[in-house]
């Protein structure tokens, strides 16, 4: 994975064969090395690979002038650290061949097997396919990635040992490059690392970029801590002394450790909390580790009782796990001189899994089965990225569902049933009724929290237990996209609303195209199969409901199609006049009525056609029509009512009444007596005086049925002037 950090070799120029690097390299000697736990067959095919990979480079140099073999060395270093298999080891020495060199999948799967070929084709980036632009190039690596990591998960830890790496050894990329790389790692791999529970190199790649983004910065608060740390040695010596005085007299066996925070994390800290660096007095914490989890619960007790707690800072991982499958008690206490301390109490089981998260699965057989627990998790995981991704055609939503699935963040929430569900903090009901079945959250009307009703918007919180209540006829709003949370839930009522908005463009368009047909003296009908094929092949579209639905959203110009079918049809024929497109207000989500004007039957109408927008019904009168009916005159149609819609519409008046008791009673009361249903009503709040403006949103079924609530208002005694209202434009 030539990574934009690699890219770019300086001129080929003689490199010492492999058999030399494997006896002069000491990077190389020290790589063998570490293969100890290997058998001498698993390490001959790794010498093998190194070999392959060495000539494969042959002449290529990183920028920095290393020989290319030094970056897929250190890669598969990495993995030797956390005792990987040998199929993912030769992978990481193999990672770049395919895309930087001659080497084919097929030259990889004869020499070191299909398991192997595999995983380097998941690695190699697309460079053979065009992009618009950096962020779609973006979205389809990533893509490709997680497709890659769904079947085998080995393929994410070669990337991060790979995206690593190379944040340590950009010194001699431009800044503006290293910045855009770490970046991407900030939003993308560093949260991967840690939904994988890989928090200790999760960290690193935070501090890297962190080193790249703001050098300065960096380097201030690196001497800052290093500096704190000479200065505060003393009390951290005591607080250590006390944590173990403590564990010891109550008879608990327990290594304590003393940790120094990421200095990006405490950078976040600073910038999130509007801090100065003599602020953030939790700079370290401590860590207990306890042979078992009944354990765990006793040294939590022992420390509680020598230091005082802080109110809301205890949280207990351990009987609710993160999604990643870390588990912990976090306790934060009072100690020596009003100093904060932080304190992670654990097993040796979980601080393996805390640290090495999925690669734990390999390193420690001792935690074969949490490590199998997590491996399922990130499965689910990644498999509902991959739904995503099919459900979503363009790069920039992707990658913001997959920025948001990456920062959970998450509480923790039940179903009636008692199982317990994980979301992102600040999730709503409606997250939740996705994150049970799509079919739910397409359904959910209300929902109860706690037994209690409550709106879809509202937010969850720790332990609420959730039940949702659903209709057969209820569907997606857009105003959810407003307030849900989970990429998930974003995801799938997108769907859905794309979906019934192509159903709608897609009878909209046909009856904008029959009218111009009509306008021409023809019928839909009267143009013969060959003719529409053709007609939709030049468009490129494949199905008669695409060129409908391009006509529909204003992609295509329904006059323009109407005259390609005819000239193809009958050439030469003879144009009629324009039909007017008949309007009832209910067509779905193709069809808007402007919001601006808000249009009922009996306004005289026009019709706004955008690209990609749909048609747009306004008022002759509408400040919006006076404005770009001149300048985009190609957009306009004519459009009619239907005689009768039979339907209710919503207009905005505005009532000027004496500001006396009982006043908004009696109107409203006379707005009932003329059966109009009143949708919204706010009063303007100026100093009282004579009259108030009280504003109504009403719903009624035409021009004619507003003019006789407005009459009706006009003879209440209290009512001085009633007026329909139009937003300004």
């Amino acid at each position: 994975m030539n990574s934009d950090a690699t890219a770019g070799f300086s001129s080929p120029r003689p490199e010492q064969s492999a058999v030399a690097h494997e006896h002069e390299d000491p990077a190389y000697q020290v790589f063998i090395d570490s293969l100890s736990y290997l058998s001498p067959e698993d390490v001959e095919l790794v010498r093998a690979a190194y070999r392959f990979g060495d000539e494969a480079h042959q002449g290529q140099r990183r920028l920095s002038g290393e020989p290319y073999i030094t970056h897929p060395l250190a890669v598969a270093g990495a993995l030797a650290e956390w005792r990987m298999d040998v199929p993912a080891i030769v992978a990481a020495l193999l990672h770049d061949v395919m895309e930087d060199t001659a080497a084919s999948k097929a030259q990889i799967t004869a020499r070191f097997g299909k398991q192997v070929a595999d995983l380097v084709d998941g690695l190699s980036k697309l460079d053979k396919i065009e992009f618009r632009s950096y962020q779609d190039a973006q979205a389809g690596n990533f893509r490709k990635m997680l497709m890659a990591m769904a079947s085998d998960l080995r393929i994410v830890l070669i990337k991060l040992a790979d995206r690593r790496h190379n944040l340590q050894t950009m010194a001699a990329i431009r800044p503006e490059k290293r910045r855009r790389i770490a970046h991407e790692t900030l939003e993308i791999y560093a949260p991967i690392a840690t939904r994988l529970g890989l928090n200790n190199i999760s960290r690193q790649l935070q501090d890297l970029s962190f080193e790249h983004i703001h050098p300065l910065r960096f380097g201030v608060l690196s001497k800052a801590v290093k500096a704190a740390s000479g200065n505060r040695r003393e009390l951290l010596g005591k607080i250590l002394d006390g944590i173990h005085g403590k564990l010891a007299e109550e008879h608990i066996e327990a290594g304590v450790f003393g940790r120094e925070k990421s200095l990006y994390s405490i950078y976040r800290k600073m910038v999130e909390k509007h801090l100065s660096f003599s602020q953030v007095l939790d700079i370290y914490g401590f860590r207990v580790i306890v042979k078992d989890i009944a354990m765990c619960y006793l040294a939590l007790g022992a420390l509680h009782s020598r230091f005082k707690p802080v109110p809301g800072k205890f949280k207990d991982y351990i009987a609710i796990p993160k999604v990643n499958g870390y588990q912990s008690l976090h306790t934060t206490l009072i100690g020596p001189y009003g100093t904060p301390i932080e304190i992670q109490i654990r097993t040796q089981a979980m601080h393996h899994l805390a640290e090495e998260g999925i690669a734990s699965h390999w390193l420690y057989k001792d935690s074969e089965e949490s490590g199998a627990d997590l491996q399922d998790k990130m499965h689910t995981w990644l498999q509902s990225l991959l739904e995503l991704q099919s459900a979503t055609g363009d790069s920039d939503e992707f990658l913001e569902h997959v920025k948001v699935d990456l920062f959970p963040d998450e509480v923790y929430v039940f179903t009636p049933k008692g199982k317990i569900l994980a979301l992102p903090r600040g999730a709503t009901v409606i997250d939740f009724a996705y994150a049970v079945h799509t079919d739910i959250g397409h359904r959910c009307v209300a929902a109860r929290i706690d037994h209690e009703l409550i709106p879809l918007s509202a937010e969850l919180s720790n332990g609420n237990q959730v039940e949702i209540i659903t209709a057969p006829y209820a569907n997606p709003n857009p105003a959810w996209l407003g307030y849900v949370k989970t990429s998930r839930a974003r995801s799938r009522i997108r769907q859905f609303l794309r979906g019934a908005q192509q159903d709608s463009a897609s009878a909209l368009g046909e009856k904008m195209l029959g009218q111009e047909l009509q306008a021409l003296g023809v019928t839909a009908a009267d143009v013969p199969a060959t003719v529409w094929e053709r007609v939709i092949r030049e468009s490129g579209r494949k199905t008669r409901q695409e060129l409908y639905s391009d006509v529909g959203m204003g992609r295509s110009l329904a006059a323009v199609v109407a005259h390609r079918l005819v000239e193809r049809h009958k050439p030469g024929h003879p144009a009629r006049a324009t039909v007017p497109l008949l309007i009832r207000g209910t067509e779905g989500m193709a069809i808007q009525l402007a919001p601006c004007c808000q249009p009922i039957p009996g306004d005289p109408i026009i019709g706004l056609l955008r690209k990609d927008q749909g048609l747009r019904i306004h008022t002759h009168v509408c400040p919006v029509v006076r404005k770009s009916r001149s300048t985009e005159p190609q957009n306009w149609i004519r459009v009619e009512w239907e005689p009768d819609p039979g339907q209710f519409f919503e207009v905005r008046i505005k009532v000027i009444a004496r500001n006396v008791i009982g006043m908004l009673g009696r109107v409203a009361s006379g707005i009932a007596a003329m059966g109009v249903k009143i949708d919204q009503v706010t009063m303007d709040r100026k100093k009282p005086g004579l009259f108030t403006d009280v504003h109504f949103q009403v719903l009624v079924q035409g021009r004619s049925h507003l003019a006789s609530l407005m009459r009706s208002l006009r003879r209440i005694p209290d009512v001085a002037r009633i007026t329909r209202e139009q937003e300004p434009s």
